[in-house]
């Protein structure tokens, strides 16, 4: 017959706080968080559209193009940082 051994509790916390620690090391570091750990504002597309001096219609298609915008529910909201960024590349 096999014995078979049950590890501590505190063995397992270990073990498990490990393994989380290594998940989120593989992570891409955008999908770690969508704020990514920042204190800046998140403006909506009206406040973005209005500061960039576009309409609503030409900040669609740029999202549409890839600048970066973040969904919360059904809300768009964007990094002005990021879209700055996006504006200078482009």
């Amino acid at each position: 017959m096999t014995n078979i051994s049950i590890p501590e509790k505190e063995d397992l916390k270990h073990w498990i706080t490990e393994a989380v620690v290594e998940a989120f090391k593989m992570l891409p570091q955008n999908a770690k968080d969508d704020h990514q750990g920042k204190d800046e504002p998140l403006y909506t597309r009206k406040e973005i559209s209005t500061y960039l001096k576009i309409s609503l219609v030409t900040l669609h298609s740029w999202m549409n193009g890839g600048l970066p915008h973040h969904r919360k529910g059904n809300r768009v909201l964007f990094l002005k940082s990021e879209v700055l960024t996006y504006v200078k590349t482009k």
